[in-house]
């Protein structure tokens, strides 16, 4: 008899343990490295006063962090569909650098039919004046500030940034025409940048798009300078604090990368070790010699489309499966819903910078569910494959370089 029962208690340990540590493999996958920041209290809906409204956008303050001991303010506008009480699907929208809280951006997300807020980043408030109870500015000695504590790191722009877009996005859930369990992201240039640590960081967005900006900015960058200006040791401690390559292991929505070839600021090989980083779904979208700016940034409208079917159920993008590569061929499966219309491969014979390098685009086969073209002779060689679909929206696999 107790033989039996010494046999049970040991399977039932065996059981409970093996269920523990499955629970705790579950938690630590789930886990998000979560920086300087203090998620549960950004997550409140913060304090803020609303102004006036013009052409269905109203003006909106509302607290920022703390900065050198005393509070601050961020300007943002908001915008809601003109019909209707909803509730609406809502949209964070963040500038890049040089830009400011745009009300013609939250404009055009509410006419799509979403509630949108566009905050703005430099400590400015309408026109570009400078709030007395700002945020850090925008300049590079903000962004690239050094530190050697926790809270130095809390007077570094990105730390303020981040804030303001996740406490933009708390107030933005809390409106009453807010659906809070549909919000998406997007973010142009130092506002893709932000859109990365932040769809890693606040895991209540349902979908993210950054446009040009990504992470691994200390290997390829336009601010290469600035790191080395800063050094060996305050570039680690900046990195591991401030680059999105910590945030995109977080990232638990789907994501859609848009970028150039060409891009001056975030280059394709930095730009794929970030969308490889997303350990769930990340689609991507590179355009060749796509302009970098705001209206350009905003303008493509995979982005629309992309966000509609993950939160108004709207027809998704195809899909492409990753690229291969076999006897002198490229070739990806592909997934659509809207049937698609033109397939082409894309590649550059350059080396060099890559904002420098010349593309060329041929057309790629499209049959059997597979998009798929023969390669140029030329070495060294970067390609990638891309397909349209027929309402003209693009989407593209990541780039390969064969020596």
């Amino acid at each position: 008899m107790k033989e039996r029962l010494l046999a049970v208690f040991v399977t039932c340990g065996a059981v409970l343990l093996g269920a523990a540590s499955a629970a705790t493999r579950a938690e630590k996958k789930e886990q998000r490295f979560t920086g300087p920041w203090d998620l549960k209290s950004l997550a409140k809906t913060p304090e803020a006063s609303w102004g006036d409204e013009s052409g269905g956008v109203r003006e909106v303050y509302y607290e920022g962090e703390p900065l050198a001991g005393k509070p601050t303010r961020i300007f943002a506008y908001y915008a809601r569909p003109e019909s209707g009480e909803g509730p609406f699907a809502g949209m964070v929208l963040v500038h890049g650098g040089g830009g400011t809280a745009f009300a013609k951006w939250a404009s055009l997300w509410a006419k799509r039919g979403y509630a949108a807020i566009a905050m703005d980043l430099g400590g400015c408030g309408p026109k570009r004046k400078r709030l007395p109870d700002g945020m850090p500015a925008q300049g590079h000695p903000e962004k690239f500030r050094r530190f050697t504590t926790d809270e130095e790191a809390r007077r570094v722009w990105t730390y303020h940034a981040v804030a303001a877009v996740i406490r933009g996005h708390s107030l933005l859930a809390a409106r009453k025409e807010v659906d809070p369990k549909r919000t998406g992201l997007t973010g142009i240039s130092w506002g893709g940048y932000l859109t990365c640590i932040v769809a890693g960081l606040d895991g209540r967005f349902k979908v993210a798009v950054p446009v040009y900006g990504c992470g691994f900015l200390h290997e390829n960058s336009c601010w290469l300078n600035e790191f080395a200006r800063l050094g060996p040791e305050q570039t680690k401690r900046w990195v591991a604090y401030f680059d999105p390559s910590r945030y995109l292991p977080g990232v638990r929505c789907p994501i859609l990368f848009v970028n150039g070839t060409n891009d001056f600021a975030y280059p394709l090989d930095s730009y794929k070790k970030s969308y490889r980083s997303v350990p769930g779904r990340a689609d991507v979208r590179i355009a060749v010699r796509m302009p970098h700016g705001h209206p350009q940034g905003w303008a493509p409208k995979e982005i629309g489309i992309y966000v509609d079917a993950a939160l108004n159920s709207g027809d998704p993008l195809p899909k492409l499966s990753r690229m291969e590569t076999a006897d002198g061929k490229a070739s990806a499966s592909v997934a659509a819903k809207v049937p698609v219309v033109k397939g082409r491969l894309h590649y550059t014979a350059g080396t060099g910078p890559w904002k420098r390098r010349k593309w060329e685009s041929a057309e790629a086969r499209l049959a059997d569910g597979t998009v798929s073209a023969r390669l140029p002779a030329d070495r060294p060689l970067v390609y990638y494959l891309s397909v349209t679909d027929r309402r003209g929206a693009m989407v593209s696999t990541g780039h390969t370089e064969l020596p």
